[in-house]
């Protein structure tokens, strides 16, 4: 994968401002940067120190391997000031691998090669960010010896601590060698014109300048003014894009599969993504040993491919990105629509007429010229990137789609670069292979949102107010990785968080995201003049066109749609809705998913039961998921109180609507259960679960899941969000005996939110979840608050640490009532004996023990053994399996199988048992008190003595069941 977070940038896209901070800090900050102890003004000078995770030892120069030393030697070709270049170009990905690399590490590293003062450092071992800044900045104002240090350094950490960024970096410096040093001139300065073309440059950096200085945000309904700019460098929010060829593989609601990618990445460790800033999508590529010319950048409707390709215009009319290029040609795919046949020429100076004098004179070196094409999926014209129907000659006519295909097949002006942007729903019908990088913006991290909220509201108490609500709401807070939901949640709490005294009445406040659209709606209806009658009519027809292109995967709609429509362009009410473009003029809603929502809403306002049966069935049968939201949207609609919000302006048979959107959901997830099992049957029931969460209809969900005693999830990946759905769920069907959520990528926070709901489960399975021992705080209390629990199963998750006790004190409380308990594979250590025995010492219910795969062996072992020993233990089944027991733990084991009496299955394969003392636990099996019916040895190295004890023994107690 590749991680892209790079310079300062801002996401923008229909009227929505999405700010941008990569990973540069303001310089006030940097300056603020600093260590522990202030370096030595002499900078020449070299202390000798000592090794600060060490005592007494002293300097020395480590002995390098030929390979490092090769690697010294190539560094040492260049001039210092060339160093410093490379140490400036690679800064952000050095920042990036230096936080991610082990400080101890590091430091130890930067120590054995003489780097002065190193061991001031330490301090910032628990603060790798700031580390990172701080080392970086005092390297560079050191010798060129204490740079090349860092560069060698790095290089042999790469073999002990293995990073995708620096492993490419490496690659990059030893690859281009002195060409970079260029490079960098080539960026930094650009190439030298003659003054004619220096001339219309000028002028054409003017002209784009203007054209991206400023952003537009729309403002909230209220407002006097529509729309408020700001400089383009006003507000800065992080979001991540991955390198990706995922989108050949769609098959969800575009929205929701990113959503759910977005936080299976996040759970990723850093340290395994590629990172790259947005200044080098046209940097060199060790996957493909090559510098791209042809990049594609993918991503869902709002998450900032638009200001991502005006950043990069305007950082290059500014000097401070891709100088290489003599001229950068912007063009929007929905404003070439309306071209027929052009020339490349034409085409340029249809949009830049000032460079008629000098178009074939700049034309002349593509290797100069960078074109960017915007959003793809908005183009009408056909593109084939396996046509071989190209054009070879800048003026040679052809329809627009066939210049492009072109331009990026580099039959016309081969050596040129191409970047583009696109929605992942139409890469799924081209041929990318002719794209050498494809990255995917992915959306917000988890700190960037907040930083989003801050932005957006003046106030910051109001910030905090509003962020602590979505926070505290799953569904919002989970799609706030999209910056446009940003912009609509912010939109609305701005509005229902403005009373008097600054409370606002909880029912005001969306809980679902259908009420969220239904509130933002009806804040823009409210601040209009317009009579409730007109407004209606305004709504259904916007409606009825925003259905036809939710259906037909249209976005883009011009004066013919809304004639077909009977949409009134004039209206006032209409520029709340949809954005208008230029020439030629065409519209789109404010966000695609608005657009989903109006197509929802127009069956409430225009009813036709026809209509709407036809609309539910044709949304179900697209197997791209492009009805999906539409259906949430849909059967949201359908509870009254949801409704309530958009009151006079809805048709009189809102209500008989609603009535029929809960037929057909009752009927589809009865139809559900009577399919066969398929492999997407746990996905479908998934799916049923959001509609049904978004009607807030417990009476439908009882009625629809009455026949379910359990319910099996395992091996599909439930997010945050799909655990507050499931919890909806589960609180409402107290039928519900068992949950299977084996393999699900649950983590603390999914588990939090299902905690308070699984209070009359029979069952519970969690296993291969990768649970920390902060899970523990939330079984604990699912222990506590249900005494119907009679299995639970944590296998192989990462339990064991200082909240394991919590789980303990829970399951030793009398009024625990679980009889089967897994906690194999959970890395439990010896001193998880005594815990256990504390358990069985109180908790007369337990009646299966598997532990199995843990780290059981030790002084510790003796507790367990004294608790399993008493007579008044109840445990009928114990499984030690590879636990590292010795033949020493035979004795102890013959402790229990003698005065053990409810004990029938004990299972201790994969130990070490042969020895000495393996006799005692054979004799303790022989004897009459021995109440065990089921004996597993398999894999304990026994020797063929141990094996003849072990078939006597089987002889004499032919009840017994012995495996070995």
């Amino acid at each position: 994968m590749c991680l892209l977070e790079g310079h300062q940038a801002s996401t923008f896209l229909g009227g929505f401002n999405i700010s941008v901070f990569f990973l540069f800090l303001p310089a006030g900050e940097r300056s603020q940067v600093g260590c522990c102890e202030k370096f030595p003004e002499d900078k020449s000078e070299v202390s000798p120190v000592h090794h600060f995770y060490s005592t007494g030892a002293t300097i020395h120069q480590m002995e390098d391997d030929d390979e490092t030393r090769q690697f010294h030697q190539r560094l040492c070709q260049y001039e210092y000031h060339e160093l410093r270049m490379i140490h400036e170009y690679f800064q952000d990905d050095l920042l990036y691998i230096l936080e991610n690399l082990s400080p101890i590490s590091l430091l130890s590293e930067l120590h054995s090669r003489n780097i002065p003062n190193v061991q001031q450092y330490q301090c910032l071992e628990h603060d790798r960010k700031r580390l990172a800044w701080t080392l970086l900045r005092d390297i560079q104002d050191l010798r060129r010896e204490d740079v090349t240090g860092l560069w060698v350094s790095l290089y042999v950490l790469q073999r002990k601590h293995p990073l995708p960024t620096l492993r490419a970096v490496l690659d990059e410096l030893c690859e281009d060698g002195k060409t970079l040093v260029e490079k960098f001139s080539f960026d930094e300065d650009g190439h030298t014109l003659p003054p004619k073309l220096e001339d219309i440059q000028n002028c054409h950096k003017k002209h784009l300048q203007e054209k991206t200085e400023r952003l537009l945000e729309r403002k909230p309904p209220g407002c006097n003014q529509g729309e408020e700019s700001f400089p383009f460098y006003t507000r800065y929010v992080n979001l991540i894009i991955v390198s990706t060829d995922h989108f050949r593989e769609r098959s969800e609601n575009e929205l929701i599969e990113t959503g759910v990618k977005h936080e299976k990445l996040l759970k990723k460790k850093q340290n395994i993504l590629r990172h790259i800033s947005p200044n080098k999508l046209f940097r060199w590529c060790h996957q493909s040993r090559l510098a791209p010319h042809m990049v594609m950048v993918s991503g869902v409707p709002g998450v900032g491919k638009t200001t991502l390709m005006q950043k990069f215009v305007y950082d290059w009319v500014r000097g401070e990105l891709y100088q290489r290029f003599s001229f950068v040609f912007f063009f929007k795919f929905r404003e070439l629509n309306r071209l027929g046949e052009v020339s490349l020429e034409t085409m340029i100076l249809q949009q830049y007429p000032y460079l008629e004098q000098q178009i074939e004179n700049i034309l002349q070196d593509p290797e100069k010229l960078l074109f960017i094409f915007d959003g793809l999926d908005e183009s009408n014209h056909t593109m084939d990137f396996t046509s071989y129907n190209l054009c070879s000659n800048p003026r040679q006519r052809g329809h627009c789609g066939q210049i492009v295909v072109s331009l990026v097949r580099k039959s016309l002006l081969n050596g040129c670069s191409v970047l583009m942007t696109s929605r992942p729903t139409r890469l799924t019908s081209i041929d990318c292979k002719v794209f050498q990088r494809i990255v995917e913006i992915t959306g917000f991290l988890l700190e960037e949102r907040r930083t989003y909220f801050e932005n957006f509201f003046s106030d910051p108490e109001l910030a905090e107010k509003a962020f602590s609500y979505v926070k505290q709401n799953d569904t919002l807070y989970t799609f706030c990785y999209l910056p446009s939901y940003c912009w609509i949640i912010c939109t609305v709490l701005s509005r229902s968080f403005q009373t008097p005294r600054g409370d606002q009445p909880a029912s005001l406040l969306p809980k679902t995201v259908t009420q969220l659209f239904a509130i933002f709606i009806a804040n823009i209806l409210a601040n209009h003049s317009l009579d409730k009658s007109d407004a209606q009519k305004v709504l259904q027809s916007i409606g009825w066109m925003a259905e036809h292109g939710v259906m037909n995967h249209l976005v883009i709609f011009d004066d013919r749609d809304l004639g077909s429509f009977n949409v009134d362009n004039k209206s006032k009410l209409l520029s709340s809705f949809l954005m208008e473009s230029e020439e030629p003029v065409t519209y789109s809603f404010l966000h695609l998913t608005v657009q989903e929502f109006f197509s929802a809403l127009v069956h409430y306002i225009d009813y036709s039961p026809e209509k709407l049966l036809e609309s539910l069935n044709r949304a179900k049968s697209y197997p791209d998921g492009r009805g999906e939201i539409f259906l949430r949207f849909l059967c949201g609609l359908s509870d009254g109180s949801t409704r309530s919000m958009l009151t006079g302006y809805l048709d009189s048979q809102a209500t008989q609507a609603s009535i029929d959107v809960i037929t057909w959901l009752h009927n589809f997830i009865l139809e559900e259960q009577e399919m066969e099992d398929t492999e997407n049957k746990k996905q479908r029931l998934l799916r049923t679960f959001f509609y049904l969460y978004e009607t807030r209809n417990k009476p439908l969900v009882m009625e629809s899941l009455k026949s379910h005693k359990s319910l099996d999830f395992s091996e599909v990946h439930m997010s945050a969000l799909d655990c507050t759905v499931l919890a909806f769920i589960m609180e409402t069907c107290t039928n519900i005996e068992e949950l299977n959520l084996t393999g699900c990528s649950l983590e603390t926070e999914g588990l939090e939110r299902l905690a308070p709901t699984l209070h009359k489960l029979k069952g519970l399975i969690l296993s291969h979840n990768d649970l920390p021992d902060t899970s523990c705080i939330q079984l604990a209390s699912i222990i506590r608050k249900n005494q119907s629990l009679k299995k639970l199963v944590l296998s192989t998750n990462r339990l064991y640490g200082p909240h394991f006790s919590d789980l303990i004190e829970a399951l030793s409380s009398p009024a625990c009532r679980i009889e089967e308990l897994h906690l194999d594979g959970n890395n439990l250590p010896d001193k998880s004996c005594s815990q256990f025995a504390s358990v069985l010492n109180t908790n007369q219910s337990l009646k299966i023990l598997v532990v199995f795969g843990n780290h059981m062996s030790g002084p510790h072992f003796i507790d367990l053994v004294k608790a399993l020993s008493s007579p008044a233990c109840s445990l009928k089944e114990i499984r030690l399996a590879d636990n590292h027991l010795s033949d020493t733990s035979c004795t102890q084991l013959a402790s229990i199988i003698r005065n053990n009496r409810s004990l029938t299955k004990l299972c201790l394969t994969g130990n070490h048992l042969s020895g000495p003392h393996f006799s005692d636990m054979v004799d303790a099996l022989c004897s009459p008190d021995c109440r065990i019916e089921e004996l597993h040895m398999k894999s304990n190295g026994l020797s063929e003595t141990e094996k003849e004890a072990l078939r006597r023994l089987q002889g004499k107690k032919t009840n017994m069941d012995v495996t070995y």
